[in-house]
C-alpha cells in the first residue's frame, strides 16, 4: 500500500514532469544554466544543476500546468515547493529514499501548519504557496541535512526574512504564480544551507512583534501551529486536483458535469442562467467573467463551468491559446454560454470556508426547469477522495503524451520503489535529459 506521503510524491511527479517542457518552464531553465555548472541535483527535461537552483526548476515547472496538490484550511499547494527542494537536498547528500519520504512529511506538517495560522486573512494579498511553504522546503532541506535544534531554528528564521508572493499576477494573468512554489524551494535550501554553516536567522519569525504574522495576517491563530501536531500528519489531509485550473473551481466544475450527465441536460441552447454561488475568498481570485489569456481562464469560475457543461471536461485542451482573444473567449460555444453564467458570493457558503470549499448552483432551463445543486468538498478531498490508481492515471495522461509512456512507466516505478531506495540521487536521474514533446 502507498504512503500519503508516497501518494503526494506520485501526484507530484506527474505535474513536475508534464510542467517540464512548457515554455515557462523552458525559460527558467535557460536562466539557471547560466547561473553556473554544478551539477548537485536532477532538473526535469534540462540536466543538472545546483540543488538550489534544481529545485527553483522543478518547482516552477510543477505548478504551470494548475494539476498539482493542494489542502484546504492552508489554501496552499505544498508539492511544488516542498517536494522539489527535498529531492535536490537528498540527491546532493545521498540520503535514502526513507529519509527523502520523512523530510517531505515533514515539510508539509510546517507549511500547511503555518498556513492554516494565518489563512484566511493571508490570502487576500498573499500567495500562501509562495510565502508559508517557505518554512516547508526549509524544513525539508533541514531534515535531510540533519540540523540540530538551533540550526533547524535559524533555518526558519532565514526562510521566514525571504518569504514572498503577491496576487497582483493575477490582474495581468502574468506567469508569475508558477515562481512561488519554485522561489520558495531555492530559499527554503538557501536558508537551510546558510543555517548548516552557522548563518543565524530570527527566533520569533513567526510571532515576533515585526514577524511573519504580524506583517501578514490580521487574525493569525498560533495555535493551529501545535494543534494535534504529533498526533495527525498534515500530508494525510491533501487534496488532488482532477481539473486543470485553480482548485477554487473545482467543486463547482464537478457539479457542472453530474448536471451534464444528468437528465436535466439537454444541451448549452436550453440554458437560461448558471448561478455559481461560492465563498468570498476564492471569489476574488477566479471572479473574472471572460478570460482574455489560458492563464486567466484557468482562474475564472464562470469560464470553468461553461467549460465543463459544454465539453464535458476541465483538461489541458480547454486552455489553449487558441480559445482566447483581446476580447475574450473565442471558442463559440462556451463563448455562447458565458453571459448567462453569474457568479456570486454566499455568505452561508464563505462561513464554512476554508474547512469546506463549498458552491452552490442552480441551473435554470429556457422552459423554466431549475436543478439546485450544492457540495462542500470537489473529488480528489479526503473526504470525497481518489484512489492510488486513478493518481497513476492522471500520471500517465499527463506525462505519456508530452514524454512518452514509458517515462510515465518509469516514473511510477520510482516512486514505488523510494522506501528500498539507498542513494536519492539515482532516484529519478533518468529524469534530466533534455525534453521535448513525444510525439
Amino acid at each position: 500500500m502507498v504512503s500519503d506521503t508516497g501518494r503526494a510524491v506520485l501526484d507530484w511527479i506527474g505535474s513536475a514532469l508534464a510542467g517540464s517542457i512548457e515554455p515557462p518552464a523552458q525559460m527558467a531553465h535557460r536562466v539557471i544554466a547560466a547561473l553556473g555548472a554544478a551539477s548537485d541535483a536532477t532538473v526535469f527535461g534540462a540536466g543538472r544543476a545546483a540543488a538550489a537552483n534544481a529545485a527553483l526548476a522543478n518547482g516552477l515547472s510543477t505548478h504551470i500546468l494548475e494539476l498539482d496538490d493542494v489542502h484546504k484550511g492552508s489554501t496552499l499547494h505544498a508539492a511544488a515547493p516542498v517536494i522539489p527542494a527535498a529531492l535536490a537536498v537528498a540527491e546532493r547528500e545521498h540520503r535514502t529514499g526513507r529519509e527523502f519520504l520523512l523530510a517531505v512529511a515533514l515539510g508539509y506538517e510546517a507549511a500547511l501548519r503555518i498556513g492554516e495560522a494565518v489563512n484566511p486573512s493571508h490570502y487576500r494579498f498573499w500567495h500562501p504557496t509562495g510565502t508559508a511553504a517557505t518554512f516547508g522546503a526549509a524544513v525539508a532541506a533541514g531534515s535531510l541535512l540533519r540540523l540540530d535544534d538551533r540550526a533547524m531554528l535559524d533555518a526558519l528564521g532565514t526562510a521566514g526574512t525571504q518569504a514572498a508572493g503577491l496576487w497582483e499576477f493575477n490582474a495581468d494573468g502574468a506567469m508569475s504564480k508558477a515562481l512561488h512554489p519554485g522561489k520558495a524551494a531555492f530559499n527554503g535550501i538557501l536558508a537551510a544551507d546558510l543555517a548548516r554553516e552557522g548563518f543565524t536567522g530570527a527566533s520569533r519569525i513567526l510571532e515576533g512583534t515585526r514577524g511573519f504574522f504580524r506583517a501578514t495576517a490580521t487574525d493569525a491563530d498560533p495555535s493551529r501551529i501545535t494543534d494535534g501536531l504529533g498526533e495527525r500528519w498534515k500530508i494525510s489531509e491533501n487534496c488532488y486536483k482532477l481539473h486543470s485550473c485553480c482548485g477554487h473551481t473545482h467543486t463547482a466544475i464537478d457539479m457542472a458535469q453530474d448536471f451534464r450527465a444528468s437528465g436535466a441536460w439537454r444541451g448549452a441552447d436550453t440554458i437560461a442562467t448558471v448561478e455559481i454561488r461560492t465563498y468570498a475568498s476564492g471569489y476574488e481570485i477566479v471572479k473574472e467573467p471572460n478570460p482574455r489569456t489560458p492563464y486567466q481562464a484557468k482562474f475564472s469560475l464562470a469560464y470553468c463551468v461553461a467549460a465543463a457543461l459544454v465539453e464535458g471536461q476541465v483538461g489541458l485542451e480547454q486552455f489553449g491559446a487558441d480559445r482566447f482573444g483581446p476580447e475574450g473567449v473565442t471558442e463559440p460555444r462556451i463563448r455562447a454560454l458565458l453571459p448567462h453564467v453569474s457568479v456570486l458570493v454566499d455568505p452561508d457558503v464563505s462561513a464554512r470556508y476554508p474547512g469546506e470549499w463549498g458552491t452552490r448552483i442552480r441551473f435554470t432551463a429556457r422552459d423554466g426547469a431549475v436543478t439546485d445543486l450544492a457540495a462542500a468538498f470537489p473529488r480528489g478531498n479526503p473526504e470525497n477522495p481518489v484512489t492510488t490508481s486513478a493518481l497513476e492515471a492522471k500520471l500517465r495522461h499527463l506525462v505519456a503524451p508530452r514524454l512518452g509512456a514509458e517515462s510515465a512507466d518509469r516514473a511510477i516505478g520510482a516512486v514505488h520503489a523510494l522506501a528500498d531506495t539507498t542513494d536519492m540521487a539515482t532516484a529519478f536521474a533518468g529524469f534530466g535529459a533534455r525534453a521535448s514533446r513525444s510525439a
